[in-house]
């Protein structure tokens, strides 16, 4: 079955960190560009970062400087180290594998930033 399972979803507080990863199964990530999404509350879904099969990057202007996605193959699995976390930065962050016409998202994982 081919689908992406996130994690590290969680609660912290303005100027924490967290650590979400991506686990693809049933497929090889090698091949896919690998992206994180995310939706606020009452928002629409938008790119938070890319990364190709080159390991070439993309953020969104809001998150530049403050996160960083990387892929490990070896281990089929995408993170997003997410640094001086803000709480505009509160989303359900979604997982996204695309490689030509095929695509593939995850189920999302919570993320709240509050004090």
């Amino acid at each position: 079955q081919v689908q992406l399972v996130e994690s590290g979803g969680g609660l912290v507080q303005p100027g924490g960190s967290l650590r979400l990863s991506c686990a693809a199964s049933g497929f090889t990530m090698d091949y896919y560009v690998m992206s994180w999404y995310r939706q606020g509350p009452g928002q629409q879904r938008e790119l938070v970062a890319s990364i190709t099969t080159s390991r070439i990057t993309n953020y969104a202007d809001s998150v530049k400087g403050r996160f960083t996605i990387s892929r490990d193959n070896a281990k089929n699995t995408v993170y997003l180290q997410m640094d001086s976390l803000k709480p505009e930065d509160t989303a359900v962050y979604y997982c996204y594998a695309r490689r030509l016409a095929a695509n593939v998202w995850g189920q999302g994982t919570q993320v709240t930033v509050s004090s």
